[in-house]
């Protein structure tokens, strides 16, 4: 038994030691003002022993559909390499590439990268702008402030659902857009569906049980909200285990002389939509929200998890007087994945950034039975 003990107890120092030495390439790497995606790695905690899993290639997801429109990531078999295009991703900029190659240009596609532009508030690496009117912000205090969070593995923890289901994105990489092309579709292929199946399948190799719901919301556009919080409803009430609540989205930023702004910035080498978190405040018309703040300190660490793991990947924080359903949990987001002048595989890319960043901050607040 001493034996055995001891060899448990040189295998986990062998363990820790790996992932120290992995974790400091990984700071080396970004203190160059780069993210080396060669070393990097996920680690998580099983009880007192400690795991790494290398990015690898490949991935292989199982999924089982709970009702309608609706599908349980269940279990997967690799982490797949975060930088890799999906095949269906390559299969349709390869289709559209060929149908649109006569496409007349009617106007241009500016790329912007966000780091401190309209921030009003900087605390290290998490900035935020503040737009609500009687609500001062400390971030320093917020990021200090303990969340109420305990995450059992096993059981879904994490819903994505989409408001605006038919959000889209451009298919092919150029700095101008056709009118005759619309970047709405119910087509879960290329929409904004598709980039909430990335999340979930992602967060799923990552040890999480995800469920996203691909019901359309927003056929009655001004009904969206109303339509999806009945759908957040439903599964809190089938699954009470649910804490994080993601409403995934892509922006929409066109100038007054017609030009269609994407946020952009190259991570690892490859071009990455940057993403923005809506967070909300109960003041003014907003009512019965009594537990933003609550949602606001998610919303801090995450932003401060993602920037972090992948710097530059974010815009600051939309800290607004609004509520967006937000008030159903305490963990409940609006997040912007791009904008309509983003491709499809920019917007994926991220997909798959914020799901490891999400990922690592729930390795911090997993239940250990």
């Amino acid at each position: 038994m001493k034996n055995n003990n001891e060899k448990d107890k040189l295998l986990e120092f062998i363990s820790v030691a790996i992932s120290l030495m992995l974790a400091a390439a990984i700071f080396m790497s970004n203190s160059a003002g780069k993210v080396s995606f060669a070393v990097a790695s996920v680690m998580f905690r099983s009880g007192n022993k400690v795991q790494t899993h290398a990015v690898s290639m490949n991935s292989t997801t199982k999924t089982t559909s709970t009702s309608a429109g609706t599908t349980a990531v269940t279990a997967s078999k690799k982490i797949s390499d975060i930088t890799q295009t999906p095949e269906d991703i390559k299969s349709l900029i390869k289709k559209y590439t060929e149908l649109f190659a006569d496409d007349k240009k009617d106007g241009d596609i500016s790329s912007v990268t966000y780091i401190s532009k309209g921030a009003t508030h900087t605390f290290e690496n998490v900035r935020v702008k503040n737009t609500t009117e009687t609500k001062s912000l400390d971030i320093e205090k917020v990021l200090s402030q303990p969340l109420e969070l305990s995450v059992d593995k096993s059981k879904p923890a994490v819903l994505i659902f989409h408001s605006h289901t038919s959000e889209g994105y451009e298919l092919i990489e150029r700095d101008w857009y056709a009118q005759d092309y619309t970047s709405r579709s119910n087509d879960e292929s290329r929409n904004i569906v598709r980039v909430g199946t990335e999340i979930a399948n992602y967060l799923t190799d990552l040890g999480y049980t995800v469920i996203h719901d691909k019901t359309i919301h927003d056929d009655s556009y001004n009904d969206s909200y109303p339509n999806s919080r009945k759908t957040v409803a439903k599964h809190l009430e089938e699954h009470p285990e649910i804490q994080i609540v993601l409403d995934i989205h892509r922006d929409s930023i066109t100038l007054d002389n017609g030009v269609k702004v994407k946020p952009v910035n190259t991570i690892g080498g490859k071009k990455a939509a940057q993403l923005m978190i809506i967070t909300g405040a109960q003041e003014g018309k907003v009512e019965d929200f009594p537990d933003w703040e609550y949602n606001l300190r998610f919303a801090l660490q995450l932003q401060k998890k993602c920037e972090t793991m992948f710097p530059g990947l974010m815009r600051p924080v939309l800290f607004s007087q609004r509520k967006y359903n937000m008030d159903m949990t305490r963990f409940s987001l609006l997040i912007e994945m791009g904008s309509e002048a983003n491709t499809l595989e920019e917007a994926c890319y991220s997909g798959r950034m914020l799901a490891a960043a999400l990922a690592s901050f729930m390795d911090e607040y997993v239940k250990v039975n």
